[in-house]
C-alpha cells in the first residue's frame, strides 16, 4: 500500500511539473518519457551490463546486492549512502564514496531513490537503472541530459 502511494505520489509530482512547466513559459516546455517507452532500452542496458533487474510497478528496474541487516528507511529518514550514478552511455555524472559527505533527507531526492532505498537496509546495497520520469525528467540537470535514462549503484550506510 505504501508503495503505491509513492508510486502514485511520484506520478503526481511528475504530472504537476510538467503542467507548470508547459503552463509557465512555452519556450521552455518539456515532455516527460512515459516509463513504458523506455523499456526496451533499459532491458537492453540491463543485458548488456549484467544487471538482473526487477521491476516494479512503477518502472524502476532494481537488483539487489546485499539486502543489509536491521530496519529499512522512509521517506522522513535521513540517509548516508556511498553512491556511483552514470548514464547509460557509461559516463559517471556523480558519486561520492564518503557517507557523511550525504545525510541527506530521502523524501528530498529523486522519485527512483525514495522508491529503491527503502527496498534495502543499513548496509544494503543496491542497483537501480531509473526512467527517465524517475530521475531528472525533461529537464537538464548539470551534466545529466534531459530524458536520461539513470543507473546507480548505491551503498546505505547509515539512516537516521
Amino acid at each position: 500500500m505504501v508503495k503505491k502511494i509513492i508510486v502514485l505520489f511520484s506520478m503526481v509530482l511528475l504530472a504537476f511539473s510538467s503542467w507548470h512547466c508547459n503552463k509557465s513559459n512555452p519556450e521552455t516546455t518539456c515532455t516527460v518519457v512515459p516509463p513504458a517507452d523506455e523499456e526496451q532500452a533499459i532491458l537492453a542496458y540491463n543485458t548488456a551490463n549484467n544487471i538482473n533487474g526487477i521491476k516494479d510497478e512503477s518502472g524502476l528496474y532494481y537488483e539487489i546486492i546485499n539486502p543489509g541487516t536491521g530496519g529499512t528507511p522512509n521517506l522522513n529518514s535521513l540517509i548516508e549512502i556511498k553512491y556511483t550514478g552514470k548514464l547509460t552511455n557509461g559516463t559517471v555524472f556523480d558519486s561520492q564514496s564518503d557517507p557523511k559527505k550525504t545525510g541527506w533527507a530521502l523524501r528530498s531526492l529523486i522519485p527512483g531513490w525514495q522508491i529503491a532505498i527503502p527496498k534495502i537496509k543499513k548496509g544494503g546495497k543496491i542497483k537501480m537503472v531509473l526512467p527517465s520520469a524517475l530521475g531528472y525528467g525533461c529537464r537538464d540537470n548539470g551534466n545529466i541530459p534531459a530524458n536520461s535514462i539513470l543507473f546507480f549503484e548505491v551503498e546505505l550506510v547509515e539512516f537516521y
